[in-house]
């Protein structure tokens, strides 16, 4: 289920951007799209439902933040509605300065603007940008109909079928996405951002360079950062400060983490220290690590905030816990730690590990 709701689209503006290294260039429509309440309905469907996670952005400019195109653009067509066909032209050429890697794709470019967009409970108007890059085979099948039957009660026809092949927009897949909420305009508005065609750093434009956003910090944030410190402070730094750290040391511990922020509404440093860690000396390192990790990655994480059960999800995949054995055997941990022991003998190490029932 998208995390989005909205009643109506407002205005459609479509442009095509080509990539701006291979000189392709781009193509300025002059009028808003028109549309059918079955295409409204199918185009509501195709931009909303790939926003599945309340992670969210602003938009930023390092000197000023009016100089960030994007949100320039987006703050005109809020205060008027009705120059989102020259902001959208403006939006257009800004991406196309923003396509200079080889492996870009050209593609479409959906300015939309939606009026009762629902966000955390909140009616607001939002601003949508969409591209679409990948296009896809599609059978039309086509048919000259000439009945053939004269008797009343048989309703059997024949005809001539053909197939055409047609290339298009699969409406179940966005390529790139961003929602900009009519909400938080000094801090740059509050956006959400789709991406699902691109991983690689070079492949980032659309977040970095044409968008210009950094993550908000809310909650969200908040966990997320947080679990993610915790994680690398088990997996890389308590081994190298505590001797005698093994891997089902280290599976408990972030299995104590992941259920610490599964059965809590809010998190605090104290209670989490106390009851995940628990050792004074490890609670004395990790305390050093996480400020360490604040500085390093100019953040700052406050030591109580409420918990993000969205965050949580996205951090769980992280957080499995798989002891792996040469080639041999993957041990997944799941909780009690005193269930596994550990020790090598004259066939070598060996991990020993109790149950109740065989399954």
């Amino acid at each position: 289920m998208p995390v989005f709701e909205a009643q109506a689209i407002h205005t459609v503006a479509l442009h095509r951007v080509g990539n701006k290294a291979t000189e392709e260039g781009f193509v300025l429509s002059s009028q808003p799209l028109k549309l059918t309440e079955p295409l409204q309905d199918l185009l509501i469907r195709y931009f909303l439902t790939p926003f599945k996670v309340e992670e969210y952005y602003h938009f930023y400019d390092d000197d000023n933040l009016e100089l960030n195109e994007v949100f320039g653009s987006c703050q005109q067509i809020f205060l008027d509605p009705d120059s989102l066909m020259e902001e959208s032209c403006r939006l257009a050429r800004h991406l196309y300065n923003a396509s200079t890697h080889a492996n870009i794709k050209g593609g479409e470019l959906f300015v939309v603007y939606f009026s009762e967009c629902m966000l955390n409970g909140e009616k607001m108007d939002a601003i949508g940008l969409f591209k679409s890059e990948n296009k896809e085979s599609f059978l039309k099948v086509q048919h000259d109909e000439e009945r053939w039957s004269t008797q009343a009660d048989d309703p059997s026809a024949q005809a001539q079928y053909r197939l055409e092949v047609e290339r298009g927009i699969n409406p179940n897949k966005l390529d790139k996405g961003a929602l900009i909420f009519n909400s938080e305009r000094d801090k740059g508005y509050i956006v959400s951002v789709v991406d699902a065609t691109n991983r690689s750093t070079d492949a980032l434009y659309w977040k970095d360079t044409f968008l210009q956003v950094r993550q908000r910090e809310d909650e969200y944030y908040n966990t997320h950062t947080e679990m993610q410190a915790y994680k690398k402070f088990v997996t890389d730094e308590l081994p190298q400060q505590f001797e005698g750290v093994s891997k089902a040391d280290q599976a408990d511990m972030l299995n104590r983490c992941s259920n610490y922020f599964k059965q809590n509404d809010n998190f605090d440093l104290q209670t989490f220290t106390d009851e995940v860690i628990a050792q004074p000396e490890v609670i004395d390192s990790f305390r050093q690590y996480r400020q360490q990790y604040q500085q390093e990655n100019e953040i700052e994480l406050p030591d109580s905030y409420d918990i993000s059960e969205s965050a949580v999800k996205k951090q769980a995949r992280a957080y499995k816990s798989v002891i792996k054995l040469d080639k041999n055997f993957h041990i997944y941990v799941h909780g009690n730690r005193e269930l596994i022991e550990q020790g090598e003998d004259e066939k070598g190490k060996y991990y020993k590990v109790y149950y109740n029932e065989e399954s």
